[in-house]
């Protein structure tokens, strides 16, 4: 399970829910919670900001092991 997927399910939220904050659809959603789609920083910023936190506390650890390979 991915960093994004776990702290959502922690926090008792949908996909839908998240979707409905970030004003786009729910398969848009999930295609970025399950890596089929790349999202923009903006949308990175506008998903911390629903979880009170900092886009690299869910998104850093993921995008470093990428980067090490």
């Amino acid at each position: 399970m991915n960093k994004l997927q776990e702290t959502r399910i922690k926090n008792n939220y949908s996909c839908q829910f998240m979707a409905n904050k970030l004003n786009i659809s729910k398969s848009f959603y999930w295609q970025i919670e399950n890596k089929k789609r790349r999202m923009s920083y903006e949308i990175a910023v506008r998903i911390a900001n629903i979880f009170s936190t900092k886009p690299d506390n869910i998104f850093y650890e993921e995008y470093s092991k990428k980067q090490e390979c």
